[in-house]
């Protein structure tokens, strides 16, 4: 089985940077040692408001750290020139509500498909790999095939925020969008939510090529550190691929999903 991408958000960084003003913390260096830590990529989602990443920081990111830059972006004109000018490995159009706290839900890509397919072609026609932030469901997964996407992040947060058998239903159904994904040719990423307690079941679906994980790990470098937090979701990652076996003292699901 192919080795499991960890793109790493470090929006939050920028977050917690913007609460006091000035330059600390810096995502950019957040993004170097993520990178030295085992991350494969780095995300980061300039909005509308410009909440927490700025356009300054990612300009530096795709000057400074040499890496896997996926950009999230809502499917604007602004966004589409800026990513266009950018030029990232990666982007992934999500949904975008000026007053949400963080991304909701899957795009609805059959009720947008006229308007996003020409977005789709002017970033891939810069070179740029396109995915679309969907819920695990076929009908939206094959409507992102049609408008001319290279792939599909499935949305995880519902399952994240599940227990029992409810989690083990929504892990069927990611299941199947999984399997929906690599039948339309599309590359499979994941994202939202993910933390040590949950992210295994997922990581084990042999169609994904990448996951997506920020606020959970810039959460948890509070308590251990960056480098530590994105070293141990790496081993968790590399063991529900049968890399390898994470060391003892990685603790279960429900002890994990209490932290913050």
């Amino acid at each position: 089985m192919q080795r499991l991408r960890l793109s790493v958000n470090v929006d939050h960084v920028a977050t917690l940077r913007n609460a006091r003003g000035g330059t600390f913390p810096d995502p950019v260096e957040a993004a170097r040692l993520a990178i030295e830590a085992g991350a494969d990529g780095i995300t980061v989602h300039l909005r509308e408001d410009r909440r927490h990443i700025r356009d300054a920081d990612v300009l530096r990111l795709r000057a400074e750290v040499p890496t896997r830059l996926n950009f999230e972006m809502a499917a604007t004109e602004e966004m589409v020139a800026f990513a266009c000018g950018l030029r990232p490995e990666a982007c992934c159009i999500v949904p975008e509500k000026r007053a949400e706290l963080t991304t909701e839900g899957g795009l609805d890509v059959l009720r947008f498909a006229e308007s996003l397919a020409p977005q789709v072609a002017r970033l891939a026609a810069a070179g740029i790999e396109v995915a679309i932030f969907v819920e695990p469901d076929a009908a939206q997964i094959a409507a992102c095939h049609l408008i001319g996407a290279a792939a599909v992040e499935l949305h995880t947060g519902a399952y994240a925020e599940a227990g029992g058998a409810a989690r083990e239903a929504h892990l069927a159904r990611l299941r199947n969008g999984a399997t929906a994904a690599r039948s339309a040719g599309l590359s499979c990423h994941a994202g939202h939510g993910l933390t040590y307690g949950n992210v295994s079941p997922v990581a084990a679906l042999p169609e994904l090529s990448e996951v997506s994980i920020g606020h959970f790990l810039i959460a948890q470098s509070v308590f251990e550190g960056l480098p530590a937090a994105i070293a141990r979701m790496r081993a968790l990652l590399d063991a529900a691929r049968g890399d390898t076996v994470p060391g003892d003292g990685v603790p279960g699901d429900a002890a994990e999903d209490a932290v913050p």
